[in-house]
């Protein structure tokens, strides 16, 4: 049971995952660029906190650029995927909770 759990789990993330980047895609077709950029402003903490807490070496070799930590574009592209992941893990929880409502 617990297999069959941890695996509609991941099923359910990467459900919510596609979703998210299939609304990023749309907003992008409808020309809605301000909520996109407050998509990116929910992602930018979480990326800001990234940056801080893990070493200097991880996002060098990561990236290969140097002094990754304070690039704008790798911080632009963290909050971009921070952002949906966000909006990914909701969309995985309401789908947990609309399969396996009881």
């Amino acid at each position: 049971m617990r297999l069959f759990m941890q695996f509609s789990a991941c099923l359910a993330l990467a459900l919510g995952l596609v979703v998210a980047l299939m609304i990023l895609v749309g907003l992008m077709f409808a020309g809605w660029f301000d909520l996109i950029d407050g998509l990116l402003l929910t992602g930018k903490p979480l990326a800001h906190l990234s940056l801080m807490l893990l070493p200097e070496g991880f996002w060098n070799a990561l990236s290969g650029l140097p002094d990754a930590a304070n690039n704008a574009t790798l911080r632009s592209f963290l909050a971009l995927c921070a952002a949906l992941g966000q909006v990914g893990l909701l969309l995985a929880l309401g789908f947990m909770r609309l399969w396996y409502r009881v």
